[in-house]
């Protein structure tokens, strides 16, 4: 570990000896307006990504951003209630450039993130991507940050309960999903039902999911699309920040503090932010509370970074720390939760339990501590961004309720992760970098008991990526190639050896071309196909055991290939001053597809494991021949003259086949099912002299029944439709001065209390209530939320 912190404070502060005469100070000043008014706009936020700079307009609309490096940025001004614009701006010593702004509530023109530090427009990208902003994060209601995007067309989440929730995009999850958090790669054992990302959301400022294969440039693991976190952003300049926040919900009394402090001086910036989160168990109308689906949750990190016209180094740290019940839905023949008391045995749960924000067992804890640090280096002028990251991962489970401190299951995963890309300066529309990535990762188990071995795993991949503009047609694409080495020890349980031990080494390129072109200066057409590879996981290679939660005895194939799958997606983008049509498609087809099935016994019933005095279904993994498609919709309308309202219709479809039928049926088990959400939002910019940035919306969220399901070996259920009501309002009330004091933001989630289950849900598939017939847990019901965020900032 001190071998780590030396790396990266050597990093930290040689960067600026190394390159401080490398490159000429350059500065960006201007003015923004409003398009229609021409006056002044106070409080947008100009950005330049690839360098982390930023700043934000003072009451006569004018900003300036120094200490750039001279060359061509990508510019991002952006501000709520308008379209961001998107720009390339060559900064040579001190250059002006104003802009105006128009009115709109779409966003077509944003900046995202592909790859390291490497910004690139929206529109130009031949893939889809779906963007939240910290705006519509605190307009949003729920118990985890996940659960906040799958609103989002094409994304949805498996969970475990409000605790837990793991990102699903276009039907595809587990491993084949990446989750990159400020540049580092986020490894913490995603391959289970019950193991969430480990981030605190109260950190996140941006949150931007990449759609369809991203393995060209993050590697194996994002052959379904990566979920990009962006917490670190740029203040303003000589500016110092503090923000407070706070969170309730009348449901589960879930109670959240958060705050952070963070400040830009002379170069040197920094961010340090905290939070506390609890929940007690949650309740709907048909289980009542749902006995040990509380959780308790505190979190701290932050970065100190320098920024000089050499580059940028920032070094981070956070520790996420997370303790959540497992929901097992066990109950008396009555229909009431039990619990198991030392010494007694089952007993009812009761009220205090109900209320309690300590779960008892089974429960498990999880800390995930992190250190990295990020840097840009100016050479030339070209860039070499530069990215390592260090971080542990303690997933502790308890399920022995005579012993509150026998850990059953304990994994402690250490993970190293490296990516480099060098990007080379722009030359007659082309845009070109190499870039190397991978990790070096050891899991011990520390518990009585081994579900996977023992590991060690070294990954590496390299990777070459070329884009071309052309006037009107853009064209993207490239190679790489990766090699996974793993070693695994021999599975024990005691002095039982349930597992060989074994070496495997998996190898395998990946590539992708995509388009752009404007068929219209309204209408975008965007086309990309790719090939991408995922190697087995550990569990799916190695597993031989149950643990709280999954609800299922799993077995490994040492046998399993690598998946690979081969994607062509496209789609039109309609983009109008007053609406937004966007219309998406995507066919995939992958070869060896490891899923999960269920084991018979040898006559034909279910085959039951008996574990530590449980009985458990069995399930093994297998591979087969897989076609997925799917289309997303969505149309986004604010009429003139009512600018103001906001009329949006989302809809998600996806289904999942094997070319080979398995016992009578061709359907992929757990894929989303359909979902329709409608919006009416209406939004105010400025309401009286008290408040600004209003809104009120309502919302009707239809899921509809998912049929299409898995039959074979009795794996999954088909999953009724429904229909949840929400609604929201909220906004920005201001001082006598026009400075903003507070936020309030409140909603409503499934108004109507309807009684639901999820697809996805995991709970679905807890104990039978006997008393009702009723199959597992049902979803959260009715939920008040009232968010509260104070902002403060002074001149340094």
């Amino acid at each position: 570990m001190k071998k780590f912190y030396a790396l990266f404070i050597i990093l930290f502060f040689s960067n600026h000896l190394l390159f401080a005469k490398n490159r000429d100070k350059g500065t960006l000043s201007g003015k923004v307006t409003d398009n229609k008014t021409g006056k002044p706009i106070e409080g947008v936020s100009i950005t330049i990504t690839d360098v982390k700079l930023g700043t934000s307009t003072n009451e006569e609309g004018l900003f300036n951003i120094s200490n750039i490096v001279e060359g061509k940025h990508l510019v991002e001004i952006s501000h709520l209630g308008y379209s961001t614009i998107a720009e390339y701006i060559f900064i040579n010593g001190e250059t002006r450039k104003d802009f105006s702004l128009v009115q709109s509530i779409i966003e077509n023109n944003a900046v995202v993130v592909f790859g390291i530090n490497k910004a690139a427009k929206l529109k130009k990208l031949p893939f889809q991507v779906s963007i939240m902003n910290k705006e519509e994060l605190l307009q949003s209601s729920s118990t985890n940050l996940i659960e906040s995007i799958t609103k989002k067309p094409g994304i949805s989440s498996i969970s475990s309960g409000p605790a837990v929730s793991k990102p699903i995009i276009r039907g595809l999850g587990y491993n084949r999903v990446l989750t990159i958090n400020d540049g580092v790669r986020q490894e913490g054992q995603q391959w289970g039902d019950e193991h969430g990302i480990e981030i605190d959301e109260s950190s996140v400022s941006k949150i931007e999911v990449l759609k369809g294969p991203a393995s060209l440039i993050y590697g194996s693991d994002a052959m379904a699309g990566v979920i990009n976190i962006i917490s670190s952003v740029p203040i303003q300049a000589n500016l110092l920040k503090i923000n407070a926040g706070s969170n309730l919900q009348s449901n589960n009394h879930l109670r959240s503090l958060n705050g952070n402090i963070a400040a830009n001086k002379n170069g040197v910036s920094f961010n340090i932010y905290g939070s506390i989160k609890e929940a007690a168990d949650y309740k709907n109308k048909y289980d009542g509370h749902v006995f040990n689906s509380n959780f308790n949750e505190h979190n701290f990190g932050g970065y100190i970074g320098y920024n000089g016209t050499w580059g940028f180094a920032h070094f981070m740290l956070s520790r996420f720390n997370l303790i959540t019940g497992l929901v097992e839905g066990e109950r008396d023949s009555l229909g009431f939760f039990v619990k198991n008391i030392p010494g007694i045995g089952l007993t009812r749960a009761n009220q205090n339990d109900f209320n309690s924000v300590n779960p008892t067992t089974p429960f498990q804890h999880i800390i995930h501590f992190k250190v990295a640090s990020d840097n840009n280096f100016n050479i030339g002028k070209n860039r070499l961004n530069l990215n390592i990251g260090w971080q542990q991962n303690q997933r502790q489970e308890f399920s022995n309720p005579e012993n509150l401190n026998e850990r059953a299951l304990f994994f402690d995963l250490k993970t190293l992760t490296y990516t480099s890309q060098f990007i080379f300066m722009e030359k007659n529309g082309w845009k070109n970098s190499i870039g190397i990535n991978g990790m070096s990762q050891k899991n011990t188990n520390l518990g009585i008991e081994q579900i996977i071995p023992n590991y060690l795993l070294f990954d590496i991949g390299g990777n070459i990526f070329t884009q071309k503009e052309f006037k009107k047609l853009t064209i993207s694409g490239g190679v790489r190639l990766d090699n996974r080495v793993l070693n695994a020890s021999s599975l024990m349980d005691s002095s039982f050896t349930k597992g060989e031990a074994f070496k495997k080494q998996f190898s395998n390129f990946s590539g992708s071309i995509g388009l752009t072109f404007p068929l219209h200066k309204t209408l975008d057409l965007k086309a990309n196909i790719a090939r991408a590879f995922r190697a087995p996981s550990i569990p799916e290679l190695a597993s031989n055991g149950a643990h709280e939660g999954t609800n299922r005895y799993e077995y490994g194939d040492i046998y399993l290939k690598s998946e690979i799958s081969t994607q062509a997606d496209i789609s039109l983008e309609w983009n109008k001053e007053h609406f937004s049509l966007n219309l998406a498609g995507y066919y995939n087809h992958f070869s060896n597809f490891i899923y999960y099935r269920k084991l018979q016994s040898l006559n034909g019933n279910d085959s039951v494991v008996q574990s530590n005095g449980q009985s458990y279904l069995a399930f093994k993994f297998d591979q087969q021949k897989v076609n997925m498609a799917g289309f997303e919709f969505s149309l986004d309308v604010h009429p003139h003259p009512l600018d103001w309202l906001h009329f949006e219709n989302t809809f998600s479809y996806v289904r999942g086949l094997f070319t080979s039928a398995i016992e009578g049926t061709k359907n992929l088990s757990f894929v989303p099912a359909p979902q329709l959400i409608t919006q009416i939002k209406a939004d105010r910019k400025k309401i009286g002299k008290v408040f600004k940035n209003g809104y009120a919306l309502l919302e009707i969220q239809n899921t509809f029944s998912q049929n299409n399901i898995f039959t074979a070996y009795h794996t999954e259920t088909i999953t009724p439709g429904y229909c949840l009501v929400n609604a929201g309002f909220g906004a920005e009330i201001l001082s006598k001065k026009n400075i903003q004091l507070l936020g309030i933001y409140f909603s409503a989630n499934n108004i109507t209390d309807v009684a639901y289950q999820n697809h996805l849900s995991r709970l679905k598939y807890t104990a039978e209530n006997l008393a009702t017939g009723r199959m597992g847990v049902f979803n959260m019901g009715r939920n008040f939320s009232l968010k509260i965020n104070v902002p403060l900032s002074f001149k340094i």
